[in-house]
């Protein structure tokens, strides 16, 4: 087997099999010698997959719409799911114990870049609790994603959305308090999945099918081990961050479901998806769930 190249769009916490199908040797079982690169942002995950500096990208699933909408001869196929919720968190600067969506209304709130998923993502939550995002509040988009959290910290709005581990960071300095979950408030969707060009795929069908065997042996791993065997296992991937941290942060995503506990990406979420990109106005056209996503190899290494 060839060393098989995976581009991932940002290294999170909420990407936590794919870290324990390394570091258990899920891949390595499978014959596989894998490569794994993070390349920050879903438009340069998307230019490495695309021109062939990448055979695998782990990034979100409209990032292959956006592509099959500008007319690719080579399609982007979604494949295999890791992260089937949002990952980030509302973030209030003071603590409450008693929050409710209203009182976002006329408040600062700083949100996540515009047109990317975590930004249709939390104005589909605003909406869904009948906060209006460009009149009810003062929606701040504008920040760079790696300014984000410094931004907050540094006084700029009374709310933020935020990932993790930077949202209990700040619970545990006091900087903001964590009051509501994205992605419990928009139930699943395809957030982040494994995809690859439908070229690619046709031509190493082995090799897709071993990698989502592997990934399905490290989701079955982290369903049915402890929170700090989980976080024992990923630790090296987040040198910076202490073991604690990363145990409250992965049993907050593991009890909201955010780890795909297998490889499938259904047509209900892949329709949920893009109703959230529809009501933020990003979805340039509708895609048939089976023009982008091919379940063959995860219901194959499912049935085994």
């Amino acid at each position: 087997m060839p060393k098989l190249r995976i581009a991932e769009v940002t290294r999170s916490i909420f990407y936590a099999p794919q870290y324990v199908a390394i570091e258990k040797g899920f891949f390595k079982d499978e014959g596989l010698e894998v490569e794994l690169t993070t390349t920050w942002g879903g438009d340069k995950t998307m230019t490495a997959l695309l021109s062939d500096g990448t055979d695998i990208a782990l990034v979100g699933s409209e990032t292959s719409i956006y592509v099959y909408a500008q007319g690719a001869n080579d399609p982007v196929i979604n494949f295999a799911s890791l992260a089937q919720t949002d990952g980030t968190f509302l973030v209030s600067r003071e603590k409450n114990d008693n929050f409710s969506w209203e009182q976002l209304k006329g408040k600062t709130f700083l949100g996540q870049r515009k047109g990317g998923m975590p930004q249709m993502v939390g104005e589909f939550v605003l909406k869904k609790n009948g906060i209006n995002p460009q009149s009810d509040l003062k929606l701040i988009q504008n920040v760079d994603f790696a300014n984000i959290s410094s931004a907050f910290a540094s006084g700029t709005g009374d709310f933020v959305q935020l990932f993790e581990p930077t949202a209990s960071l700040f619970e545990q300095e006091g900087v903001g308090y964590i009051v509501a979950s994205f992605g419990n408030e928009s139930g699943q969707l395809p957030y982040t999945t494994f995809m690859a060009k439908e070229s690619y795929i046709n031509e190493n069908e082995e090799i897709i099918e071993k990698f989502t065997r592997a990934i399905y042996n490290a989701q079955k791993w982290v369903a049915s081990s402890s929170t700090k065997e989980i976080s024992k296992a990923i630790h090296s991937y987040f040198e910076d961050t202490e073991l604690e941290v990363i145990e409250i942060v992965v049993d907050r995503y593991k009890n909201q479901g955010s780890f795909a506990s297998n490889p499938l990406i259904s047509e209900e979420n892949w329709n949920h998806l893009q109703h959230i990109m529809a009501e933020s106005g990003e979805l340039p056209k509708k895609i048939h769930y089976k023009t982008l996503v091919d379940n063959k190899f995860a219901k194959k290494v499912m049935n085994e």
